[in-house]
C-alpha cells in the first residue's frame, strides 16, 4: 500500500490553535492535563484508577441492556464485561448520528480509537483498553445529520420525521428513509460490495425504529470484530450518576464561571473560542421536547414553554427523572468522564478546541481531565489517480494547495517562457533606491514623488506578469484542465475529501479492504496527514 505523509501545518487545513497544541507550545500547556504520547498514559492510568467500582457495574449493566437487541461479537462482549475490572480503561471518540455515517472521517475517528487501544495494550500489557464510540443521541440539529454525499450527489432525508425540530435526534423515527434507500440502491449499483452496502442500509434504517438503534446497528456491523463498544448514554441509570454535577450546574453555574475565565485567557493568546458557555448548560428533554433551561430570580424555566419550577421543584424533578436533563456541548465531556473509566478523548480540531476550554471546569468538579488526541486524517486516492498525479508532476503535498495556486505554480513550471518577473522587480527596486539616495542629497520633498512612481511601476510589472500568466493558461488549456480535474476528484467541493465523501463511495470499489487498510495504516500518535493509494491486487 503506497502511502505518503504530509505535516498538518503544510496542508493549510488546520487552525493555529491545533498546530500550536501539536507543537506543545508553552502558552497552551495550562489548558490540558497531559500531552498524548505513550509514556504520559502511565500517569493518566494511575490518576484514573480511582474510578468508582459502583460506576463500573452500572455502566456494564447499561451496556448489556443496550446491546440486548442486536448480535454482538465475542470480542465486544469481552470488552463490555472487562469494564467491571479495575484494570480496564476506555479510549473514546464521539460523533453525531449522521445518516449512513455522514462523511469519511467517521471511520477515521473510530479507527484512531481502536488503534490507540492496541498501542496502549502493547505498552501496558497488565491493563485492558476498550475502544468506545459515544453516540451523540441527545443532539437536536437534524439539518446537520440528515444527508450524505455519494458520487458528487447529495442523498437527503427530505421529509423530516415527527419531532425533528426539537427532539433529540436519537429518538427520531426512521420512517421515510425508504425513499433514500431506493435512490441509494440505484446509485451504488451491483456487485458483492454494493450489495453489502445496500443490505447494511436496509437493515440499519428500515428494520430499526429510531435513529439511535439504527446507528448502533450500523456502527456495530462495521466494527464489531474490532471489539468496538458503542454507547448511547441517554439512559436513566447513567444519568443518575450525573445528578450531583447537574445539581451544581443548576444552582452554582460552575461551568459558566470556570469556562468564562478560560475563554478570556484564550482570547488574550489570540485564539478563537470554539464554544461560548451559557449560564446553565443543560437542556430539558421530555416527550419530543429538548429545550434549554434558564434561571431567572430563583425560578427555573424551560425556554419557549410554560414549564417552570421553584428551586425545590427542579431539584425534585432532577432526582426523580435525571434522564430528562440533557448536557449540552459544554457539559457532555464531563458527563462522559463521570460514567466512563476513560483515559483519552479522540476528536477533530473543533472538538479538541472546545475540550481545551474545560480543564478548569473539570478541576472545579474534581473529575480527572482526559488526554486529548487529534484524530487521524487521510486522503484516499486510486492507483489510476496517483498515476495521473505523477504524470502531471504534482507532489502529494502540492495537492493541498488552493486550486489557483496549484495551477499558477504548474503553468510556470511547464511554460517554455519565464513568467516570473522577480528579477525585473529586484532591478527596479535597485534603480529606485538610487533615486531615493539622490532625493535625500538634493530635495527631500521629492521622496514622495519617487515613492509614488515606484509603486506605479511595480504594479505595472505585476499586471504584465498576470496577463502573461493568463495567456499561458489559455495556451496550456489542456494541462490546466487536467490539473483542475484531478484536484476536484480528490478535493470535492474544493474541500477535504474526509469532510465531503461518504465511506460507501470507496467501499463500493474496494470492499473490506477499506477498513483493514485504515486499521493498518493510520497511526493515532503520528501527527501527520496520510495519503493512501488504493489499487486492485
Amino acid at each position: 500500500m503506497p502511502t505518503d505523509c504530509i505535516p498538518y501545518k503544510e496542508t493549510n487545513y488546520f487552525t493555529d490553535l491545533i498546530l500550536d497544541y501539536l507543537a506543545e507550545k508553552e502558552d497552551l500547556k495550562s489548558f490540558y492535563n497531559r500531552f498524548p504520547n505513550l509514556e504520559n498514559f502511565n500517569a493518566q492510568i494511575e490518576e484514573k484508577s480511582s474510578f468508582s467500582q459502583k460506576n463500573r457495574k452500572i455502566l456494564v449493566k447499561a451496556l448489556k441492556e443496550q446491546y440486548s437487541k442486536i448480535e454482538i461479537s465475542e470480542v465486544t462482549q469481552r470488552n463490555i464485561e472487562s469494564l467491571e475490572d479495575e484494570k480496564t480503561f476506555t479510549v473514546v471518540t464521539g460523533h453525531q448520528l449522521n445518516l449512513f455515517t455522514g462523511p469519511l472521517y467517521f471511520l477515521y475517528k473510530i479507527v484512531s480509537t481502536i488503534n490507540l487501544t492496541r498501542k496502549l495494550k502493547e505498552k501496558y500489557p497488565e491493563n485492558n483498553f476498550v475502544p468506545v464510540y459515544w453516540m451523540a443521541t441527545e443532539d437536536h440539529d437534524f439539518e446537520e445529520i440528515n444527508f450524505f454525499n455519494l458520487n458528487g450527489k447529495k442523498f437527503q432525508w427530505a421529509n423530516a420525521p415527527k419531532g425533528a425540530e426539537n427532539d433529540a435526534v436519537g429518538n427520531l423515527s426512521t420512517e421515510g428513509l425508504e425513499d433514500v434507500f431506493k435512490l441509494f440502491s440505484a446509485e451504488i449499483g451491483g456487485g458483492k460490495d454494493a450489495d453489502f452496502l445496500k443490505e447494511l442500509f436496509k437493515k440499519s434504517y428500515l428494520e430499526h425504529d429510531n435513529l439511535a438503534e439504527a446507528t448502533l446497528y450500523l456502527a456495530n456491523e462495521l466494527f464489531k470484530e474490532e471489539g468496538l463498544v458503542i454507547l448511547d448514554a441517554q439512559q436513566k441509570p447513567l444519568k443518575e450518576l450525573f445528578i450531583p454535577y447537574a445539581e451544581n450546574e443548576l444552582f452554582e453555574q460552575v461551568s459558566h464561571k470556570t469556562t468564562t475565565a478560560t475563554a478570556e485567557r484564550f482570547n488574550k493568546l489570540g485564539y478563537n473560542v470554539q464554544v461560548n458557555p451559557r449560564e446553565i448548560n443543560l437542556f430539558y428533554l421530555n416527550n419530543g421536547l429538548r429545550e434549554r433551561i434558564i434561571e431567572r430570580e430563583g425560578e427555573y424555566f424551560v425556554h419557549e414553554t410554560e414549564i417552570k419550577w421553584s428551586k425545590e421543584e427542579v431539584l425534585k424533578e432532577l432526582k426523580d427523572f435525571p434522564e430528562r436533563f440533557s448536557p449540552n456541548v459544554m457539559l457532555r465531556p464531563l458527563y462522559q468522564e463521570v460514567i466512563l473509566p476513560n483515559l483519552c478523548y479522540i476528536g477533530g480540531g473543533g472538538e479538541i478546541a472546545y475540550w481545551l476550554e474545560l480543564k478548569d471546569y473539570f478541576e472545579a468538579e474534581n473529575v480527572v481531565f482526559p488526554v486529548l488526541l487529534l484524530r487521524n486524517s487521510a486522503l484516499i486516492q486510486s492507483e489510476k489517480l496517483d498515476k495521473k498525479r505523477a504524470k502531471l508532476n504534482i507532489s502529494n503535498k502540492e495537492l493541498f494547495l488552493k486550486q489557483h495556486e496549484l495551477i499558477n505554480r504548474k503553468v510556470r513550471q511547464i511554460s517554455n517562457i519565464d513568467i516570473d518577473f522577480s528579477q525585473q522587480k529586484e532591478h527596479l527596486l535597485e534603480q529606485f533606491q538610487q533615486m531615493y539616495n539622490l532625493a535625500e542629497q538634493t530635495d527631500k520633498s521629492f521622496i514622495g514623488a519617487v515613492k509614488a512612481q515606484e509603486v506605479k511601476q511595480l504594479k505595472g510589472l505585476e499586471n504584465l506578469e498576470k496577463r502573461l500568466l493568463k495567456a499561458q493558461k489559455r495556451k496550456l488549456e489542456d494541462e490546466v484542465s487536467r490539473i483542475a480535474e484531478l484536484q476536484n476528484e480528490l478535493f470535492p467541493n474544493k474541500g477535504l475529501q474526509e469532510r465531503q465523501t461518504n465511506f460507501s463511495e470507496i467501499y463500493a470499489e474496494y470492499g473490506e479492504e477499506l477498513i483493514s487498510v485504515l486499521l493498518k495504516e493510520l497511526d493515532p500518535l503520528q501527527a501527520e496527514f496520510k495519503v493512501l493509494t488504493f489499487g486492485k491486487e
